[in-house]
């Protein structure tokens, strides 16, 4: 009989442990089921300062975000650009608009401070090419859902760059990198 009892509560436990490591899984899992790609993400990136020296000759056309398993993109559309595209991307307190220094809230965390070497005009005929209004929303960008923007508003197009600060859930770690006539920029989803 003793033995029945000690088998019985050795299963038990074992039942019980089984059940703890389920748990788990199911924690690491998100909302879709998935289990979570975050072990499977690099975050190699860093949160420093990443800066590049060029120059576009081609205004900016557009930017744009997406979404992947690790990380929210923003892609700045430059154009016809052929060379290497200039940029200073970090994390700052505070959102000053490039020129007048006026302070521009961004939602989020932490504010990532984007500035690209590309006008939003034409220089030669002085004409828009890219819809920003300075202090206001990106046109046409809409964050809902994305797991690490909170925020993008248009700093200022001056002295032949363009400033956007976007707004991230927490200062994480992030990449820049030029593909053809884009920049671009990804915010991983952790740490």
């Amino acid at each position: 009989m003793r033995r029945w009892g000690t088998a019985a509560a050795a299963l038990a436990l074992t039942a019980a442990g089984l059940a703890a490591t389920a748990g788990t899984a199911d924690a690491a899992s998100g909302p879709t089921g998935r289990a979570s790609s975050a072990a499977a993400c690099s975050t190699a990136w860093g949160s420093g300062t990443k800066s590049a020296t060029g120059a576009s000759a081609a205004p900016l056309k557009n930017i744009r975000t997406g979404r992947s398993a690790c990380y929210d993109r923003m892609v700045f559309d430059l154009g016809g650009a052929s060379g290497k595209a200039g940029y200073h991307v970090g994390y700052v307190d505070q959102f000053q608009q490039d020129g007048s220094g006026e302070v521009i809230p961004v939602k989020g965390g932490a504010i990532l401070e984007v500035f690209v070497s590309a006008s939003s005009y034409d220089p030669q005929t002085g004409k828009q090419t890219y819809a920003g209004k300075a202090g206001k929303p990106l046109p046409g960008v809409h964050l809902a859902g994305y797991e690490t923007f909170r925020d993008a508003e248009f700093g200022a197009s001056f002295e032949g760059q363009t400033q956007v600060g976007l707004g991230t859930r927490a200062k994480l770690p992030f990449r820049v990198f030029q593909s053809g006539n884009r920049l671009v920029v990804d915010v991983a989803h952790h740490r």
